[in-house]
């Protein structure tokens, strides 16, 4: 990029960019953007020394936060792992947002919501996470709100997984052609959300400074992790990513006992967001979007 064009572009710090958001980022920049992309051995966010440094190094206009600790089941015996990088480290941003000027988009979870609620979550709705993951994104949350109050966007999404990374999508390929039958839970709902689908969204926000403060962003649609499932099987296979097709047994959640608890139903409220940004796409056709990519780089 040439003088100019540096003097002109929007500068955008992306932190977290290893991860599968992260990723997706980097693989749709938009014209018109200096994108600078850190991973955690670059920058571990949860450093505030290290954070000052790196915002001031690089003077962004806008800082992306895809930087989270997201093993939801590990989080539950590595909690302080889990809130030094999903409730101490966005503060750090913010402060440093703050300082320079910056703004600040963080990306959070359904999982601040117990889904005991028989309809989708409001972005101005309680939270009450009812696992230790849960509980330190929502404490990240309330660390920017903070410093930056509503002039931040916290973009809360849901069941994010990607052609890449360690993610539901990843672990049920595997499954599908090393396992004779799967069983999978039936009674948790929520919406599966492309990381390509969130960075598409992402980049839009960066352009529309009036949509700031808590909001919702998924894939349009709902599902059962068996749903999401059944669907990965038959497009997978659809696409020659699958050599066979195996029995698929729907569960309910008490039958596969995990580390931690999960919402029964973790629907959001999407009407702001995509009247703002754009309706998103239908989870299944997100769902082919991501497996197409895989099927064409494992060709490559």
């Amino acid at each position: 990029m040439d003088a100019d064009k540096q003097r002109t572009s929007k500068r955008v710090l992306i932190t977290g960019a290893g991860g599968q958001v992260g990723r997706a980022l980097a693989q749709s920049v938009p014209a018109g953007v200096q994108a600078i992309f850190v991973d955690r051995q670059q920058l571990d966010i949860s450093d505030a020394a290290a954070v000052t440094a790196c915002v001031y190094a690089h003077r962004p206009q806008i800082i992306i936060n895809a930087a989270a600790y997201t093993a939801v089941d590990r989080a539950e015996s590595e909690p302080d792992r889990a809130q030094a990088i999903n409730a101490v480290g966005p503060g750090h941003l913010a402060r440093a947002a703050s300082t320079l000027g910056a703004e600040l988009l963080h990306i959070s979870t359904d999982f601040v919501f117990s889904g005991s609620q028989g309809e989708p979550y409001r972005p101005r709705d309680a939270v009450a996470p009812v696992n230790v993951y849960g509980a330190s994104k929502a404490a990240g949350e309330q660390a920017i709100r903070e410093t930056l109050g509503e002039d931040a966007l916290i973009l809360r999404t849901s069941w994010v997984y990607a052609p890449w990374g360690q993610n539901f999508l990843q672990t049920m390929l595997r499954l599908m052609e090393t396992r004779p039958r799967l069983r999978v839970v039936c009674d948790q709902v929520g919406s599966p959300t492309s990381a390509l689908s969130l960075a598409d969204a992402l980049w839009r926000a960066t352009a529309q400074r009036d949509f700031r403060g808590t909001q919702h962003w998924t894939d349009a649609g709902v599902a059962s992790w068996y749903d999401f499932a059944v669907a990965i099987q038959e497009e997978a296979l659809a696409l020659g990513l699958l050599s066979r097709s195996i029995p698929i047994e729907a569960i309910p959640a008490s039958a596969y006992p995990t580390a931690a608890r999960r919402p029964a139903n973790s629907q959001l409220d999407k009407t702001e967001a995509y009247a703002a940004l754009g309706a998103a796409p239908h989870w299944r056709v997100a769902l082919r979007r991501v497996l197409s990519a895989q099927a064409t780089s494992s060709t490559a």
